[in-house]
């Protein structure tokens, strides 16, 4: 197992790398271990798919159970990873950047902050505001003895509020405020994605596996795209799967399902 330095070292020159790369989210120990089986060569965790895990809506974990959810799959891989650390869980800058340090003590070697507020009637924090947060976020990172990767992440989109003007002046600000890679999910066009790409000078991140978006891995590089990540698509792909399979058993009486599953000797081969 690598040392968190050399991890956090791996992880930043993973996003310097002309080609980008692929940065997939398992939801628990086991799937962090058959990504990386896979060849994948860093892990982002995620809010949603560990939510699903423990059977709530997303977003609402307390940090406490998050954190050490984060100690599990870092301990579990010698992949670096990053983690998703929804807003930081405060409003206030400060306890932003207690957050940041949390979850290095975690074992992780990067994380990302949202710009989103977690309130229905104002979703987003003013951008000065949302600046601010990551500014803290930043100082925290860099007061480690590693260096951590701090993403930042613009909403706009994400939350059904399009407007790309301010997504590009959230992420320039944001840059401005300490970010090393910057996130706007819910981006879906070439056109919209090459042009964030143009207009800010960190690695893009950008989001792949949900409707709307059919760029591939290929494309997206192509077009400047550093990092390219899946959210919770892969773990809704799993809880897909097992919900036809259950409603077939429980209003069919039957298992067709079982033809198509994994073998236990193979999993018990991968995990060995």
């Amino acid at each position: 197992m690598l040392s968190q330095l050399d991890k956090a070292k791996v992880f930043r020159a993973l996003h310097a790398a002309a080609d980008g790369f692929v940065i997939p989210n398992p939801w628990d120990v086991g799937t962090a271990r058959v990504l990386e089986l896979l060849g994948f060569q860093a892990l982002a965790t995620t809010s949603a798919g560990f939510s699903f895990s423990r059977g709530m809506p997303d977003n609402s974990v307390p940090r406490e159970p998050l954190l050490a959810h984060l100690a599990e799959i870092a301990a579990a891989t010698s992949l670096p990873v990053s983690a998703d650390l929804e807003n930081g869980f405060s409003d206030a800058p400060k306890y932003v950047a207690e957050t940041i340090r949390l979850a290095a003590e975690a074992g992780v070697v990067g994380g990302s902050i949202e710009d989103t507020t977690g309130r229905s009637d104002d979703p987003l924090y003013a951008r000065e505001f949302a600046a601010e947060r990551i500014r803290a976020a930043a100082e925290a990172a860099r007061s480690l003895q590693f260096p951590f990767t701090l993403t930042a992440r613009a909403e706009n989109y994400f939350i059904g509020r399009p407007d790309l003007a301010d997504t590009i002046g959230r992420l320039q600000a944001y840059q401005e405020a300490g970010a090393d890679v910057l996130y706007a999910p819910g981006l879906t066009s070439q056109e919209d994605i090459a042009t964030v790409v143009r207009e800010v000078d960190r690695p893009l991140n950008v989001l792949i596996g949900f409707p709307g978006i059919s760029l591939s891995v290929n494309e997206l590089a192509g077009l400047g795209v550093r990092r390219i990540s899946v959210g919770g698509s892969l773990a809704r792909a799993v809880f897909g799967e097992f919900l036809r399979a259950a409603t077939e058993l429980r209003h069919h009486g039957t298992a067709t399902y079982a033809r198509t599953a994994v073998s236990g000797g193979t999993l018990n081969d991968l995990f060995s």
